[in-house]
């Protein structure tokens, strides 16, 4: 497998940096993606784009493997001027505009990737402009997987992860309140402490996606894996306003061509590769624990139970029953 890493979780944040001066003009990048991973390279890909614009003295500059900061942080830094943009997963997006959950924050109400690309590209144009006024650019939209459960021991049913403790975003305390009035044992922690936490016992399950499970290891400390879709991971590149703006209209023609295109890639490689991240780490050790009919009927009650908390609290009200609607309205097509 040549690219193991997935926009995980909540667990995938990136950063670009502009600086143009009347000497040089530089876009700096950085990402928690590994070097060379699929994300990697369409940063790359995207920046030959924009340097092409630019003219010979453009410098343009990646930074892999997380040394630009959590998600979180990186919308303050934006907001500040310090970075001009993000490669963002929900859990930063959200804290730009709240209603960008309603893709990965409502557990099992998607059944595929068609569902997944039908209700966004009805609420894309809405959802651009929402972050259009609060002075951010989409560029691309992206998915990196289904969020699945990794645990050291096996575990098929909601109650069995009862007795285990959860890796959570420190950022996302309302996520961390509805697990525990579930019953579930939230640790908040950021990425770069996921490894070690479960290697020491902190934590002993991460809900992940395949790619980064390999990617980082952590399938080696959490041999199990429920093999149930529980929520997509979804992501968008944006970059500030003040950003955009400062671009010549030819320029953002480019760049905007490279984004669509870069998140196309994205989209198709990324779900292409999620069963070979599955089978590499079925073949170093990884256990597979599919539920039951009966064991599935829990979860799909468990996440019935979740969505009157959910709706309001994590998603905006009208924007979770906008996804309802959406979805009932494809499914009742489909059925046609």
């Amino acid at each position: 497998m040549k690219r193991p890493f997935g926009w995980a979780g909540l667990l995938l944040g990136a950063v670009l940096s502009l600086n143009v001066t009347a000497a040089d003009q530089q876009l700096r990048i950085g990402t928690l993606a590994p070097k060379n991973s699929l994300y990697h390279q369409q940063l790359m890909e995207l920046g030959e784009a924009w340097r092409s614009t630019q003219g010979d003295k453009a410098k343009y500059l990646v930074y892999p493997d997380g040394s630009q900061g959590g998600e979180t942080d990186m919308v303050r830094r934006m907001r500040v001027g310090q970075l001009q943009g993000g490669l963002l997963s929900v859990v930063g997006l959200r804290e730009i505009e709240p209603s960008i959950a309603a893709l990965q924050n409502m557990p099992l109400m998607f059944r595929s990737w068609e569902e997944v690309d039908y209700v966004r590209e009805k609420m894309r144009p809405a959802m651009e402009k929402r972050f259009l006024d609060k002075g951010f650019v989409v560029l691309a939209w992206g998915d990196a997987g289904w969020v699945r459960f990794f645990s050291k021991e096996a575990a098929v049913r909601p109650d069995d992860y009862k007795k285990v403790k959860f890796f959570a975003w420190a950022s996302e305390l309302e996520q961390q309140e509805i697990m525990k009035s579930l019953g579930y044992t939230p640790v908040p922690l950021e990425t770069a402490d996921i490894l070690p936490a479960i290697q020491t016992g902190m934590i002993n399950a991460v809900p992940s996606t395949p790619y980064f499970a390999l990617a980082t290891q952590i399938y080696t400390s959490a041999p199990n894996m429920l093999d149930l879709n529980w929520a997509p991971i979804v992501g968008a590149l944006v970059v500030t306003r003040k950003t955009w703006d400062g671009l010549s209209p030819e320029a953002q023609a480019v760049v905007r061509e490279a984004g669509r295109k870069a998140g196309g890639q994205i989209r198709t490689r990324a779900r292409q590769e999620v069963d070979e991240a599955v089978e590499a780490m079925k073949k170093r050790g990884l256990i597979v624990n599919k539920p039951n009919a009966e064991q599935l009927k829990e979860w799909h009650d468990l996440a019935e139970r979740l969505y009157p908390k959910i709706r309001g609290k994590l998603v905006p009200a009208d924007t979770f029953d906008e996804v309802v609607g959406h979805l009932k309205a494809y499914r009742s097509g489909k059925a046609r």
